[in-house]
């Protein structure tokens, strides 16, 4: 059987819808926290048990019969997000997968200036000592994560953030299916992968002059200092430490830790990866 953990989630949702393209329902087994959240895969046919990288006496039952297990790294800041994500590995090699698949990033580092990296790198140092065959994916950067900063610029007109640098921004849904495809196809995505990316790096700047093009509107990008830029966000409501969190994102880019591409999520796709233009277009039609 093949597990899935967090697919009540944007990436995990996204990957199951992919993984019943290419294999049946019955086939296919979900670990989520709140199985209520699951209904809709039950529906479907899918297995959907309760299972919680935080509880790990959970993840027997969750992935009993499993084939190849995806683990997809937990939401968690700090040094629980290791300690859960080697739970998971744990589980999956206890329950005699035969591949674990592990969701990583394409700047996994312990040097890294951005914490999930330095967390990453460590699963992944794990993940190599379980005797399991195994595929980490180094996915590009989430472009989703735009749409965070793209919401305030569609009414200012500015796109106000710290300095950065250029970024590899990648769609959910291709690196969704490269997960469905290291889950169901044997050679094609194995050991620690490449950068999983789009062809192209961007950064903000750039991200400006796609907002003119596609509203037909002036965008400009205004460089904030660091402290003065978690200062604003505090004032508008975000966290100072979830601010603080996010000035280190800008801080390794600017650093060049993604400013990286690689042609092989297009070579295990089988067709071009979605662009950032793409992903903006569908940012400003939600807005």
């Amino acid at each position: 059987m093949l597990i899935v953990t967090g697919a009540t989630g944007h990436l995990g949702s996204l990957i199951v819808n992919r993984l019943l393209e290419r294999a049946p329902a019955d086939r296919i087994g979900v670990s989520v926290r709140d199985v209520s959240k699951a209904a809709d895969l039950a529906e479907r046919g899918v297995r959907v048990r309760a299972g919680d990288f935080t509880e790990p006496g959970s993840l027997k039952h969750a992935f009993e019969g499993a084939e190849r297990v995806l683990v997809i790294s937990a939401a968690i800041r700090g040094g629980g997000a290791l300690t859960a994500n080697s739970a998971a590995i744990d589980a999956a090699r206890e329950a005699g997968a035969q591949r674990i698949v592990y969701t990583s990033h394409q700047a996994a580092s312990p040097t890294s200036v951005f914490p999930p990296q330095k967390v990453h790198a460590a699963t992944e140092e794990h993940l190599k000592q379980q005797g399991v065959p195994y595929t980490a994916l180094r996915n590009g950067f989430y472009a989703s994560t735009l749409g965070h900063y793209v919401g305030a610029a569609l009414e200012s007109g500015t796109l106000a953030v710290p300095q950065d640098g250029p970024v590899s921004w990648t769609a959910h849904e291709d690196l969704a299916e490269a997960a469905a495809v290291a889950l169901t196809e044997d050679g094609a995505l194995e050991g620690i992968t490449p950068p999983l990316t789009a062809p192209h790096t961007l950064d903000f700047a750039g991200v400006a002059e796609i907002l003119s093009r596609i509203t037909g509107r002036p965008f400009a990008r205004v460089v904030m200092g660091d402290e003065e830029w978690i200062s604003a966000a505090v004032a508008d409501g975000m966290p100072r430490p979830a601010a603080e969190f996010a000035l280190t994102m800008f801080a390794a880019s600017r650093n060049g830790e993604f400013n990286s591409t690689d042609p092989t999520l297009e070579a295990a796709l089988g067709h071009p990866a979605n662009t950032v233009h793409e992903v903006l277009e569908a940012v400003v039609r939600t807005r």
